[in-house]
């Protein structure tokens, strides 16, 4: 066993490992096919299509070409950026591309480029953002001319920039193309709203159901769902089904034609109800669980219709696990699978099966000792296997160089706290006698989301160097019921720091970490966090902080309209609560700050500007505290470039060591 001081571990992870990992998101079968959604670090962080076979030793081939980008700019955070098709003449896939937002139809044997389906749009007010954003696509099928069914449309959720407040509704956009010129060939089918999501059409196709809300409500506060007839493709009739101001009622599912599955946080947790039209709601499987989660990006599914009393659902609070919901008995049956986090994106019943045979599931899922990735799971008779499609990590690390992890609770002052730790770990290596490690806490973004134990190489490039880390989920968190989530509710910026110190203190208590030798990181949101820790408590030695909120009142001005009421319900609304928006912000509170502080930030960040960073640096150096701040050129919200993506750990590592007084193997970091 060799002897090192913590911190200094001769650790096999690199950054250029983390940076070459695969962003992969959710997928589709396609006849025979696999599709799936990708990214490419190495070209700028572009998002692309690509299509394989399961069990076929071919390599996946990229369906959409550069420079083309997979990806929608719906309230910022985007999702549900493409779909297949079926069409007489084969599969076809729409998607949203990034630079302008258009929709484009693809023959994916590449014999054409990809064709425009909907005009080039005015920009917004600022002069460089498209006005018109879609998502959400949802094949229709209609009758044709020769009595078979074909599909001459898509519905997608639209968000429109042009008037004087934005505005969402569902769109048709008909695959003929006749609408690249012409946009008056884009056809309302809906009412507009602030916001909408989850358009599906009933089995029957006579129908339409979508949830809708307005500010200042975010959709995990309250949603309504709306269902409407579909006269000549345009929604009548609408009517309120369920939902409220304070009830969150998520993804609306067709169990058949007259009967919707939702999940609705009524009873103060995500569970999932079934309400036929023209009745009352009634609860499939009530549990304090977890049966959905925050809606940060349209088309985020949790389950999925296998047959007309079945569903593939995912549940849980910390971790969660994939079952089988009979929804006439209750019945939930769980899938022996070895993930700690699985959402289903696409299933199909096996050919010939009866009601209770088998299925073909792809999901997304998180493992302990593989990572996140794109999986096929074929559940029978002869039970449940599991097939990697696509994993994200390029390669495995050395099992040597991975930490275990421990769900643990710390007595916090609103109660029990969450938090995943993950202990230093290299095979062969230890601290000093007597010395504990020094300890990194996470800080989750959202707030409204959730930290769930998975392999990351982001963490363990830390661990197997002898830094431990703690993934916190503070107050606010997802995961863990209405009541844990609305502790955050008026409090952002006193709960999450007490929750975050809690743990810490916790930590060091307990004789894990090493008190004298505790930092804090956290992005967006979770950089708010880091930055009010830093002001508001002496916990911290040390503290980075990427694209960071600092100015309540300048986020509230400058940032998206998904989240610019947010902070109604995280602090109070504007301008009734302006002295808790003044009293909270770090950027007020700068002369309580001591230790330094890494700012990192993306020159093209629509959610939280570089001007809150920028201000935050100003603060800084005004007060002579030792800090860096670095701008990345060419990134929005969240680094996709493979070089930003090394430079950020890098400078993350070596700010740390010039804290803590270890040595390390990345350059030197120069602090102002």
């Amino acid at each position: 066993m060799t002897i090192r001081a913590y911190g200094s571990w001769p650790s096999p992870i690199t950054a250029e490992q983390l940076s070459a990992g695969i962003p992969v998101g959710g997928g589709a079968f396609v006849g025979e096919q696999l599709w799936w959604l990708e990214g490419r670090p190495a070209e700028g962080g572009r998002l692309t299509v690509m299509a394989g076979h399961p069990r076929r030793r071919i390599a996946p081939r990229e369906l959409v070409p550069a420079p083309f980008n997979v990806r929608t700019r719906v309230n910022e955070y985007g999702g549900a950026s493409w779909t297949s098709l079926d069409t007489p003449t084969g599969p076809r896939l729409v998607f949203a591309n990034f630079a302008d937002q258009r929709v484009y139809l693809l023959d994916p044997t590449g014999e054409t480029a990809p064709t425009p389906l909907t005009p080039p749009s005015d920009t917004t007010p600022n002069g460089t953002d498209p006005a018109l954003r879609f998502a959400e696509f949802l094949p229709r099928p209609e009758s044709g001319e020769t009595g078979g069914i074909e599909t001459r449309e898509v519905f997608a959720q639209c968000e429109d920039h042009r008037g004087p407040e934005p505005e969402r509704y569902i769109v048709a956009i008909p695959l003929d193309g006749s609408a690249a010129a012409d946009p008056d060939r884009l056809r309302r089918v809906t009412p507009a709203s602030r916001f909408v999501a989850g358009a599906r059409v009933s089995p029957d196709g006579q129908r339409l159901a979508w949830i809708c809300w307005e500010h200042p409500q975010m959709p995990w506060d309250g949603t309504v769902l709306r269902v409407a007839d579909l006269a000549g493709g345009t929604a009548t009739n609408v009517r309120d089904l369920a939902g409220s101001t304070t009830e969150s009622v998520l993804q609306p599912e067709w169990l058949d034609g007259d009967t919707l599955v939702y999940a609705s946080d009524r009873t103060g947790w995500w569970n999932l109800h079934a309400h036929p039209l023209g009745g009352e709601p009634r609860p499939l499987c009530p549990r304090e669980e977890e049966f959905a989660g925050p809606l940060w990006q349209v088309g985020t599914s949790w389950y999925k219709v296998l047959d007309g009393h079945r569903l593939l659902v995912s549940h849980g609070t910390s971790t969660t696990a994939l079952g089988v919901l009979d929804t006439a008995s209750g019945t939930l049956e769980d899938l022996d699978l070895p993930y700690t986090r699985v959402l289903p994106s696409a299933v199909v019943p096996v050919s010939g099966t009866t009601a209770q045979a088998g299925f073909r599931a792809l999901v997304t899922a998180s493992s302990l000792t593989e990572g996140d990735g794109l999986r096929l799971v074929e559940a029978g008779a002869g039970g449940t296997r599991t097939l990697n499609v696509r994993l994200a990590l390029a390669e495995r690390p050395d099992p040597g160089a991975v930490p275990a992890v421990r769900t643990m609770e710390f007595a916090g002052p609103d109660g029990p706290v969450h938090a995943n730790v993950y202990e230093p770990r290299l095979e062969g290596c230890a601290g000093p006698e007597g010395e504990r490690p020094p300890f990194v806490a996470f800080v989750h973004g959202g707030p409204t989301s959730q930290a769930h134990p998975t392999l990351s190489l982001g963490i363990a490039y830390y661990t197997s160097r002898g830094i431990g880390v703690v993934d916190v989920n503070y107050g606010g968190s997802t995961g863990y019921g209405r009541a844990y989530r609305e502790r955050l509710k008026g409090r952002w910026g006193i709960a999450d720091v007490q929750d975050t110190v809690a743990v810490m203190e916790g930590l060091a208590a307990a004789g894990i970490a090493d008190p004298d030798r505790l930092a804090i990181e956290g992005g967006s949101a979770g950089g708010w966090t880091v930055l009010s820790c830093l002001v508001g408590t002496d916990t911290f030695d040390a503290g980075v902080s990427r694209y960071g909120v600092a100015d309540l009142e300048a986020l509230m001005r400058d940032t998206h309209d998904f989240e610019s009421r947010y902070l109604d319900g995280l602090v109070g609304p504007w301008p009734e609560a302006g002295a808790q928006y003044a009293e909270r912000a770090p950027l007020n509170r700068v002369e309580g700050l001591s230790c330094p502080v890494l700012l990192l930030q993306g020159d093209e960040d629509r959610v939280v500007p570089p001007t809150q960073s920028e201000a935050f640096a100003a603060a800084l150096a005004a007060k002579g505290i030792p800090h860096a701040y670095v701008l990345f050129r060419g990134e929005q919200h969240g680094f996709r470039k493979a070089e930003n993506i090394v430079k950020a750990y890098e400078l993350t590592l070596a700010f740390y060591a010039s804290i803590f007084g270890f040595t390390t193997d990345v350059p030197e970091i120069e602090l102002t």
